[in-house]
């Protein structure tokens, strides 16, 4: 039996679903129910009738499914695969923000842990943070933890104070602008297409800005035949699948997640054999937690 044979076996005797980010290998994406960014992965969780839910991708991913939906089994193919930026933002730091700013929000980027969702007003992924912001009655905001997403919705939103964390993922941090204009040379034809975890100069130069599922979108509706991606290159699985006549290219350096990258089929079968890698919240935090994302549930 191969290993894509089992999972479908397993994943029918444990009234499982597969979640998949863009992020992750592409043959883990294939075997998936579901593919998409975070935002639609956590309605997804919220709404799936499967006792079982398979989350492919970093831990927060999986957090945030147990929080929506308690009652259901989540598992990790690999609880190891974290997101680094989920952990940079610290809790005295927003509470200093609050003493400072009377009328504050703490507006909390879905990249991040539980812990950091209980002190938090609203979660935001990047393809709702400005709707959400737009939307908020505060006028102060605290972003965390990714300054880059923050400074984004900040130049959109003029209107609003923002005080920015330092926080970033370093896949899109390290996307530079002096290789994009590179790229560009080589590729002049092609049109720029980039992730508001990019740094600002990098934003600067693109002909579109916006989240995974966004930049998915662009290129599929585009007239163009050629494109180059700032983000993540897990996406160009599906940017191909939709597109097959469409060139993309990276900008010059690994633009791979290694925490995502650490899903494999094997793992996924393990997994749904075994029942391993369940997702375990202590039951304060998760409704803790559970208000800043029904929130973004409800204004996004």
């Amino acid at each position: 039996m191969s290993t894509i044979e089992k999972i479908s076996e397993w994943k029918q005797k444990r009234d499982a679903i597969i979640l998949a980010h863009y992020y992750v290998d592409d043959k883990v994406q294939a075997v998936a129910d579901y593919v998409g960014d975070s935002f639609y992965l956590s309605k997804i969780a919220a709404k799936a009738k499967a006792q079982v839910i398979l989350f492919c991708g970093v831990s927060f991913m999986g957090e945030s499914a147990k929080i929506l939906s308690p009652e259901k089994t989540v598992l990790m193919p690999d609880r190891l695969a974290d997101c680094p930026m989920a952990h940079m933002a610290d809790i005295g730091k927003i509470r200093e923000m609050r003493d400072k700013y009377e009328d504050l929000a703490v507006v909390c980027y879905i990249n991040s842990t539980a812990l950091l969702k209980t002190y938090s007003d609203v979660c935001v992924t990047s393809s709702n943070a400005l709707k959400i912001v737009k939307a908020l009655p505060n006028q102060h905001i605290f972003f965390i933890p990714d300054e880059n997403l923050g400074r984004y919705v900040a130049s959109q939103v003029p209107e609003k104070h923002f005080i920015f964390n330092e926080g970033f993922c370093h896949v899109h941090k390290g996307i530079l602008a002096e290789n994009v204009k590179k790229t560009k040379e080589a590729h002049p034809d092609a049109q720029i297409l980039v992730h508001p975890e990019c740094t600002s100069d990098v934003v600067s130069l693109a002909d579109y800005v916006g989240s995974t599922s966004g930049i998915i979108a662009f290129a599929t509706e585009s007239g163009a035949e050629e494109f180059i991606i700032g983000t993540e290159m897990g996406v160009l699985y599906e940017l191909r699948q939709k597109n097959p006549g469409k060139r993309f290219y990276s900008v010059g350096h690994s633009q791979y997640c290694p925490d995502m990258r650490r899903i494999t089929l094997e793992k996924v079968a393990d997994a749904l054999e075994q029942m391993s890698g369940r997702v375990e919240l202590d039951e304060d935090i998760r409704r803790k937690a559970m208000k800043p994302l029904e929130r973004m549930l409800e204004l996004g």
